[in-house]
């Protein structure tokens, strides 16, 4: 019997797939439990158009994010920090101050998706890392200046 599951069934699919299984585990199972639906030609028609749409939503939001990607790279922030007397910096630049700080260059980027190599806890310029999905990352360059 084909049955399209409405939940993800551990051994058998996830979420819309449509799947054949035999007919006690579909009644007995599945739909009791409300796991699953009956396949129709109609409910099978949706599926497949409903990967469509997802499959090409998917491919225009990589498209955008290659296109911000492509524009962020190279970008080089400023970021100031409070320092002492002596030049010794109190706290560190954080992910949260680099991402404020592209914000204000026209720039909307979370600031889980910005790496460092190391922790900005000196004046200078550092390489930062902004990784939009697998594969789509962008170079920025941030600048640590004292505090005036």
């Amino acid at each position: 019997m084909k049955v399209i599951l409405k939940a993800d069934v551990r051994g058998s699919g996830k979420k819309g797939d449509l799947i054949e299984v035999s007919d006690g585990f579909a009644k007995n199972f599945l739909l009791k439990k409300g796991l699953a639906e009956i396949a129709t030609s109609g409910s099978i028609n949706e599926i497949e158009q409903r990967k469509t749409a997802d499959a090409y939503h998917k491919a225009e939001n990589e498209k955008a994010l290659r296109e911000l990607a492509g524009k962020l790279s190279g970008t080089a922030v400023t970021v100031a920090i409070r320092t002492g007397k002596n030049g010794k910096v109190f706290g560190s630049v954080t992910t949260d101050k680099i991402a404020s700080a592209l914000s204000q260059l026209g720039y909307e980027v979370d600031k889980k998706r910005i790496t460092t190599k190391e922790a900005l806890k000196n004046v200078g310029t550092y390489d930062a890392e902004v990784r939009f999905m697998e594969g789509v990352t962008a170079k920025i360059k941030v600048n640590v200046v004292p505090l005036e």
